[in-house]
């Protein structure tokens, strides 16, 4: 029976089997110079619209400058800086458009505990922020599609991205209740952004840190499990507490194999992006496919940019009879694509996805 969309995701999201494989491509789907490419090849600007992706995002609206963010803002910025509104830090894009390098962080030379609790935190809350959120929900759903609720870079990228990584992991380890404070105060925020998420009626809510390396772990597993895992359990409880049914998306790049049970524990559903050149998706499915549905898996470092039209459509076949296999699988890059991916490989990928990933 052929799905909507929308049930289309909330099914493979449930861990059963759909009509067909959904797919989609992360971050906004294309670095800025294969955009132009999309935009010339393909006579469109939506890359979500032309290749009809079954899930939208749903974002809480960029803030206004806050005066009270002065303070920690330099009085000489480098060479086209950005400001960072919500967090006050100084951003600098590299040669790639779509990367930011931080060149001040916000509470870099903090030293107390009280400089943390004087720190203006970001305005998520203000009615502009999120009032039009419920009706974008509502027509996208109008649409047959999955809404889901952005709120990647949860806490322990925003705490680090915020005070310094250095500092921060010397805070975890020396300066315990200024790490403490810094994430308690974030984890508040964000329990109060699940809840108006899971308000508007959200299908899916993402959540993430990046936490892994190529290597394992970016931090320890007892690490994470004492300062990361309860409050992201804070966040998922805030928003079942008005949703009970609402799906948790988690993302790291990396191999974060080592907190994949836990995670679990404290109720994700979905598990993001799978990142091939360091986790083995066939493996990490035949582990907690019971437990969990995987979104992404194709490799963005070697099959997209570098394979061949045909290696991309290996590559997609191998995850649908792996990963695909009982259901549970959203097919997707594992990060955005990059300037140097073929165009041939992008329609590969969404002609290989049309074409094999039908359940029969």
């Amino acid at each position: 029976m052929k799905m909507t969309p929308r049930e289309r995701v909330l099914t493979t999201s449930r861990r059963q089997v759909p009509d067909r494989v959904p797919k989609w491509i992360d971050y906004e789907s294309f670095a800025p110079g294969l955009m132009q490419t999309f935009k010339e090849k393909a006579g469109a600007s939506l890359p979500e619209e032309f290749f009809e992706y079954e899930v939208r995002q749903v974002r809480f609206k960029p803030p206004a400058p806050r005066p009270e963010l002065k303070p920690y803002i330099p009085a000489e910025l480098p060479q086209d800086a950005e400001i960072d509104w919500d967090w006050g830090n100084i951003w600098v894009r590299g040669e790639h458009k779509n990367v930011v390098v931080t060149a001040h962080y916000a509470l870099g030379e903090a030293q107390t505990v009280g400089d943390i609790e004087a720190y203006p935190m970001p305005d998520f809350l203000a009615a502009y922020r999120w009032e039009h959120v419920k009706g974008v929900v509502a027509a996208l759903h109008r649409r047959e599609l999955a809404a889901m609720g952005a709120m990647s870079m949860t806490l322990f990228e925003v705490a680090w991205g915020v005070r310094g990584f250095e500092n921060f992991l010397m805070d975890m380890l020396d300066n315990k209740e200024m790490a403490r404070v810094l994430l308690d105060r974030i984890t508040d925020v964000r329990c109060q952004m699940a809840r108006i998420f899971a308000q508007a009626g959200v299908d899916v809510l993402r959540l993430g840190d990046d936490v892994g390396t190529e290597r394992g772990m970016m931090i320890g597993r007892a690490t994470w499990a004492e300062w990361l895992k309860p409050r992201l359990a804070s966040v998922i409880r805030a928003a079942r507490e008005i949703r009970p049914d609402i799906l948790v998306f988690y993302h790291s790049d990396g191999d974060c194999r080592d907190v994949i049970p836990e995670l679990i524990e404290i109720g994700v559903d979905i598990l993001n992006p799978i990142q091939p050149e360091c986790m083995d998706p066939a493996e990490i499915k035949r582990l907690y496919g019971d437990r969990l549905a995987f979104w992404g898996t194709i490799g963005t470092q070697n099959t997209m940019p570098f394979g061949t039209p045909d290696d991309v459509r290996r590559e997609v076949v191998t995850r649908i009879e792996t990963v695909g296999k009982g259901g549970g699988l959203l097919l997707g890059p594992s990060h955005l694509l990059q300037d140097e991916v073929p165009w041939d490989n992008v329609l590969a990928f969404f002609e290989a996805v049309d074409k094999y990933g039908v359940y029969r």
